[in-house]
Formats: structure tokens, C-alpha cells, sequence
């Protein structure tokens, strides 16, 4: 991004956000009668998503071609990033009746938590990402590539 829209703060936050507020509540709902079958294989589909779009981003940092449509930036790569970075939410959905945490709350809570560190991430993101350029994209490539090795291998040894 050349710069930063509100517009686009606002909507990348909200999907953020939201996807780590629905993720829990899914978990808390559908947790009793599914959970156990998605658990099984959560832990793939995110390192999957994540380390696709790690490679994504190493590959456009390194030869500068955005690949698909509208790269990084674009919704499908935003909302499957909400998806993958929130589905370990999913798990602590299941959770949350046995912990006895007040369901709004606990939901209201992590979404608006999530919302504001989007929006600095957001603001962070564009301020350091036009100091650094490609190394910055293949550091955020890097980075979802770990996260998505992190989620498995927590997953595979608990």
C-alpha cells in the first residue's frame, strides 16, 4: 500500500477482529457435538493456509510480482488470513463452559482487543513496510510460515 486509507484500517480491523470474536463463539457452539472431529484436523487447514501464504509473500518480496489477484492486499487474502491467524480461537471456544467465562464478554473482549491491534499493526505495518520494503514483505512471509509450523507442531504434541 502506498497509503494508508481509514477506510482501509477500518476494514482490515473489522475483519480481523471479527474473525477472532466468531471463531470462540463457533467453538463454544458447535464444540460439544463437532469439536472434537474439527480439532482432529484444525491444526492442518492452518498450516496449509498460512504456509501458502508465507510462500506468497517470500515470492513476491523476492521478485517483486504480486501473484493472484490484487496479492496481499486483496479480500481472498485477507479474510483466509483472519481464518487461519483465529483457529486456534476455535479451541479456546470449546473452553470457555468450562471456565465458567461470561460468553458476551469474554467475545466482545477479544474481538475489540483484536480490532485495535489491527488497526496499530495496520498503521505500523505501512509506516515500516515503506522504510524496508521487500524485506519487510518477506519478513511477514517469513513470520506467517513460523506461525503456521507453531500451530501444528502445538497441536501434534499435545
Amino acid at each position: 500500500m502506498t497509503r494508508v486509507r481509514p477506510l482501509a484500517v477500518l476494514q482490515i480491523s473489522l475483519l480481523f477482529g471479527a474473525a477472532q470474536a466468531v471463531m470462540p463463539a463457533l467453538g463454544w457452539l458447535l464444540g460439544t457435538q463437532v469439536g472434537g472431529l474439527l480439532a482432529d484436523y484444525d491444526h492442518w487447514f492452518a498450516f496449509v493456509v498460512l504456509g501458502v501464504l508465507g510462500l506468497k509473500m517470500l515470492h513476491e518480496a523476492r521478485t517483486g510480482e504480486h501473484v493472484g489477484p490484487r496479492a496481499v492486499g486483496g479480500l481472498f487474502t485477507l479474510v483466509a488470513l483472519a481464518i487461519a491467524t483465529s483457529i486456534d480461537a476455535f479451541a479456546v471456544g470449546v473452553t470457555l463452559p468450562l471456565l465458567e467465562a461470561p460468553f458476551l464478554l469474554t467475545i466482545a473482549t477479544i474481538g475489540l482487543v483484536t480490532f485495535a491491534l489491527s488497526a496499530a499493526g495496520v498503521l505500523l505495518g505501512r509506516r515500516f513496510g515503506s522504510l524496508l520494503g521487500r524485506k519487510f514483505d518477506a519478513f511477514g512471509g517469513a513470520v506467517l510460515i513460523v506461525l503456521g509450523f507453531k500451530i501444528l507442531i502445538e497441536h501434534l504434541s499435545s
